[in-house]
């Protein structure tokens, strides 16, 4: 496949420095087990594909807009009792935005968005101090399965490793896939605790002890020609966000006061 300009890991020195990015486009992921039959890498490949689709888009309509490499490990301090999940912290997620938003500062580029595909992962505090460290530089974050269309076309999305991933996975990666009778039914359970388990309370969920084949939703009616269908109108939905902040200068970000 012809390599595109529009993806770092791709491109070349020939290509890059001829073009003035505007925006780059960060997928973050995580390594984890996904039910018995989707790869740990799931997040990862739906982020980075996600990323891909909808920055192609965005290029095909004049946006200069970038992919950078995804980024593999998420915070998943409670699942670590299950075999190689791997997790890193919060702290140390900061820290790799900082080197990342030094990098980009030295290229011109002012603006980053963390496309973000694991619930584990809460960029809101760690984005609020970015914004004192660099009061110049635009950061946020977009969680794709938060963008509420997912029910048009899946009839139980699930929570994780359910028929929404399931179905992603079926498109992006289907050979990595185990066959359908591999699949566990996702059946979890929650907090005993009032609060808790009304939804008003939080804490971490302990993984081993809400499922046992590490799903949350019923992956079976999973198919990958749902998927594109669905894909497609969320990669349209973000490619027009990344489109608008390409165009936005600092002061277009809100709209004018009454």
């Amino acid at each position: 496949m012809k390599s595109r300009p529009y993806i770092l890991s791709e491109t070349n020195w020939k290509s890059v420095k001829e073009t003035v990015f505007e925006l780059a486009i960060l997928p973050w992921g995580a390594t984890e087990a996904h039910n018995y039959h989707l790869p740990y890498s799931t997040d990862t490949i739906q982020s980075k594909g996600i990323a891909e689709m909808a920055v192609a888009k965005a290029w095909d309509k004049g946006a200069k807009v970038i992919v950078l490499p995804a980024i593999p490990y998420g915070v998943n301090v409670t699942q670590l009792s299950l075999n190689m999940v791997m997790s890193i912290l919060p702290s140390t997620q900061l820290a790799i935005l900082k080197d990342i938003v030094h990098s980009l500062q030295h290229h011109g580029i002012k603006k980053l968005i963390i496309l973000n595909g694991h619930g584990g992962n809460e960029f809101k505090a760690i984005i609020r101090e970015l914004k004192c460290l660099y009061p110049d530089f635009f950061v946020g974050c977009i969680n794709w399965w938060q963008i509420p269309i997912d029910k048009k076309y899946f009839s139980e999305p699930g929570e994780h490793a359910g028929e929404l991933e399931t179905a992603n996975m079926l498109y992006f990666t289907p050979e990595w896939v185990l066959p359908k009778e591999e699949w566990g039914n996702g059946q979890s359970g929650n907090f005993a605790i009032p609060g808790f388990k009304d939804g008003w309370a939080w804490a971490p969920r302990e993984w081993d002890k809400i499922s046992k084949d590490t799903g949350i939703g019923n992956p079976a009616n999973a198919t990958a020609v749902n998927a594109k269908a669905y894909l497609e109108e969320l990669t349209d939905m973000i490619a027009e966000s990344f489109i608008g902040l390409t165009k936005a200068g600092s002061q277009d970000f809100y709209k004018p006061l009454d």
